[in-house]
């Protein structure tokens, strides 16, 4: 197997990860459509909004990187910024699904902000994993 066949699998990630966050948004959509019907009328914004983290932080922020940056994929510390942002956009949806479940179910949890902070730092750190590739590959091509 020669070095452009691996090459080539490995550009086509952030489009496969940005239409696995499309159907991901899609799930998040359908959970608050049919939660909300056992809601007995009462809604949250948490988990109405729910499906956006994984739409444009994950749909929209992975075709930005295929379109802007190709071989982003290419870079020895892309693992590291892709699980780590991965990370952050999950713990920011589910997060949200909690806090929907406890503003539907009438309680709270002082917990909940913990979702946000952490999910808002990974996916801060995975993105200047990004940013960080990007900038060495642009250094080290002439």
């Amino acid at each position: 197997m020669s070095i452009s066949a691996l090459n080539g699998k490995r550009t086509r990630r952030p489009l496969k990860t940005a239409l696995v966050y499309l159907g991901a948004a899609a799930f998040c959509f359908l959970v608050a459509q049919v939660y909300g019907l056992y809601g007995h009328g009462v809604t949250s914004p948490a988990m109405t909004w729910m499906f956006l983290y994984p739409l444009l932080g994950g749909t929209l922020a992975f075709l930005l990187l295929r379109l802007i940056k190709p071989a982003a994929a290419d870079t020895p510390q892309y693992p590291v910024a892709y699980n780590l942002y991965n990370s952050g956009i999950a713990t920011l949806t589910v997060g949200s699904l909690l806090k929907g479940i406890f503003d539907i179910a009438g309680t709270s949890s002082p917990y909940t902000i913990l979702f946000s902070v952490v999910g808002g730092l990974l996916a801060a750190a995975g993105a200047a994993g990004f940013l960080v590739g990007a900038g060495r590959m642009r250094r080290a091509r002439p």
